[in-house]
């Protein structure tokens, strides 16, 4: 057994220090999908510290050690979208808000921006897929196992959300590129 199942197995049974161990290494990753989720970093951390809060009041109920972090992150992003949901808004993403970040989430460059931007404009199930298979690097059957869904599902998903960012960066790029010709 190694030792972040003896962590959960501790964790489990209500050692506080082990859950914040577990927690130590999740909780950059965690904040990152966050904010990516909420674009305003005071929802973010309140998105985050509610979701450690869940997970501390739960983790009894998780079935299998091995996966802690996929269903840490179940829990983060289901809360993420429920709050999005109860507060109903959408926030416009601007340099500022980036500018207030600083270096922590290095998202400088207008790529990024770009990005993030096509990536708000897609469904959750499409943005929801591709931050676990690109942005955390789970495999396609970690995300169907995490989302409770076929992997063909995932796979779809995944494809589907690739060609709406393609589309939508598409005429970024492409408009740029003719607007320096003329």
């Amino acid at each position: 057994m190694d030792i972040k199942s003896k962590l959960v197995k501790r964790a489990k049974k209500g050692d506080t220090e082990a859950f914040q161990m577990l927690i130590h290494e999740e909780k950059e990753k965690m904040y990152r999908t966050a904010y990516v989720y909420m674009r305003n970093e005071n929802d973010a951390l309140e998105v985050f510290q509610e979701s450690l809060y869940k997970a501390l009041n739960s983790i009894q109920t998780l079935k299998n050690n091995d996966y802690f972090s996929t269903w840490l992150m179940r829990i983060l992003i289901n809360t993420a979208i429920a709050t999005l949901n109860k507060k109903q808004k959408i926030v416009p993403i601007s340099n500022e808000m980036f500018d207030q970040i600083g270096d922590v989430k290095n998202i400088q460059s207008e790529e990024h921006l770009d990005l993030l931007q096509a990536m708000d404009e897609i469904e959750e199930k499409y943005k929801t897929v591709l931050l676990l298979r690109f942005y955390h690097d789970f495999t396609v059957k970690q995300i169907a196992t995490f989302l409770d869904c076929p992997e063909g599902t995932v796979k779809t998903n995944i494809r589907r959300g690739l060609e709406g960012l393609r589309l939508k960066l598409k005429g970024v790029y492409l408009d740029d590129r003719q607007n320096s010709i003329v």
